[in-house]
């Protein structure tokens, strides 16, 4: 008998409906740079939790990448046993402040909750964010247990995602870790490309620190391939890990690119989120704040960067998208906070080319109207120019946020690690091994552009992997 059918004959029927999370109301929020969400509170908390039906096969937690206990923490929520939820979360994630925010939840775990054929899933992500805020609220986090010291050195190189995931799994068996980081602070895309309304910056030191006091070392400002080579790091520490991201920029290849006004996302949310500058002239670093601001994309990054657009104070901020909102790959909750700032959806739309002034500065955009097809080889429907349909938009900065691929640095100066054909680290997807011994790689370097989840599962895969290379010694 299914669980839906156990449900269903032997216990009283759940709340269809999510607890909603409270927020900053919409005309509010666009003048500022706060969260958006504004958490559950205790008592909303123990309410959604109770929801759980305690699957004894929790589909949850094989929807989810890094294998969370996710039954078992939002038990010690429903009981209001919190701090023993927050040590059950931190068994199996070391950065749930961050995965309770940005993590598609919608897509993984809570896909395959049950209660979703009832009704709303459990709103697990939610839960987790509310643990962990719970847990920095009471300034006394979970105390770390010291284990034995194995000998081994270990180098995470890039710290996002998947190379935090990996340090922090690496410290807890005893190795010794250290992050090599290129930016001047550590965090990879959660702290240059989130913005500080997903993600406050705070929430992210909280858990950097977390990862440190497990005894990681991190080191920024320090580039592999310039500074050292991965080869020069090798003859130091017995194992690598390469989470560099992909930092590379798309553009669109179009006439006029090179017009003042056109930015790549990367370029535009790293001054913003990572360089502060929506607080300047505090900080000085200036960022382009225009009246008709288009953003070119459908994903999340594209709503991270039309909404900065609205917060820095653009009249109109627009999304221009080559398919409908259906196809649109954005987590709906962003397309719905966009849309409730006013941000305006130009769908079924092709940029063409851009238009500048005697001085080079952007002010149109020439555009295609498109319709839809059959569906092509990402199971969306293919869009179809319709010959004839050109018109114009008034744009005086625009923002390309079409996808980014790794940065060849890594591939150049290490020859004798496999590059697949779009740039990106070839590896076992079993284990993360490369094809240089002693290196392992995992997160956007191998997969290209994902979730935040997704680069944190690599991470943990690899650093299971890693453990086993250094106990053993087998490749």
């Amino acid at each position: 008998m299914s669980q839906l059918k156990v449900l269903q004959n032997n216990m009283a029927k759940p709340e269809s409906k999510q607890v909603l999370m409270r927020e900053q109301n919409p005309q509010v929020r666009i003048k500022n740079f706060k969260e958006v969400s504004l958490g559950y509170c205790e008592e909303e908390a123990i309410k959604e939790a109770k929801r759980c039906i305690q699957c004894k096969n929790p589909l949850c937690r094989k929807g989810c990448p890094v294998a969370i206990d996710i039954p078992g923490f939002i038990g010690f929520i429903a009981e209001g046993d919190f701090k023993s939820a927050i040590k059950k979360m931190k068994e199996t994630n070391a950065l749930p402040a961050v995965c309770g925010r940005v993590c598609p939840q919608e897509e993984q775990c809570q896909k395959v909750c049950v209660l979703s054929k009832l009704g709303d899933p459990v709103a697990i992500g939610r839960l987790e964010r509310f643990i962990a805020d719970w847990e920095a609220k009471q300034n006394q986090p979970e105390k770390i247990f010291k284990v034995a010291k194995s000998g081994k050195q270990v180098a995470i190189v890039g710290g996002g995602p998947a190379g935090l995931t990996a340090a922090g799994e690496l410290a807890k068996i005893g190795h010794r870790v250290k992050i090599f980081e290129a930016l001047h602070k550590i965090g990879g895309v959660l702290v240059y490309g989130i913005p500080e309304f997903r993600l406050p910056k705070t929430i992210l030191d909280r858990e950097v620190a977390y990862i440190q006091s497990l005894g990681v070392e991190i080191e920024t400002s320090f580039v592999v391939g310039r500074t050292r080579t991965i080869d020069e790091l090798l003859t130091e520490f017995d194992a690598l890990f390469v989470g560099t991201g992909a930092g590379l920029p798309w553009f669109m290849g179009i006439e006029g690119e090179n017009h003042n006004g056109v930015y790549s996302a990367n370029e535009y949310l790293t001054r913003v989120n990572l360089m502060k500058a929506y607080r300047f002239p505090e900080y000085d670093t200036p960022v382009p704040k225009g009246e008709n601001v288009a953003v070119i994309g459908g994903g999340n990054v594209a709503m991270d960067s039309v909404r900065t657009a609205l917060r820095l104070g653009a009249k109109k901020a627009m999304v221009i998208y080559r398919r409908s909102l259906l196809e649109m790959p954005a987590r709906q909750e962003e397309v719905e906070h966009a849309q409730q700032e006013g941000v305006i959806f130009e769908t079924l739309t092709l940029p063409l080319k851009y238009y500048g002034d005697e001085k080079g500065q952007l002010k149109q955009i020439e555009c295609l109207r498109m319709e839809l097809g059959q569906p092509d080889s990402s199971g969306r429907r293919r869009p179809i120019p319709i010959a004839g349909s050109n018109f114009m938009i008034a744009a005086d900065v625009v923002v390309v946020a079409i996808g980014n691929s790794p940065n060849p640095l890594i591939a150049a100066t290490t020859p004798d690690i496999k590059i697949g054909k779009k740039g990106n680290i070839l590896i076992d997807i079993e284990t993360g091994k490369t094809s240089k011994v002693g290196v392992f790689a995992g997160g956007d370097i191998v997969s290209g552009a994902d979730t935040v989840i997704s680069a944190m599962g690599a991470g943990k895969k690899s650093a299971l992997a890693i453990d086993d290379y250094l106990r053993t010694g087998f490749w």
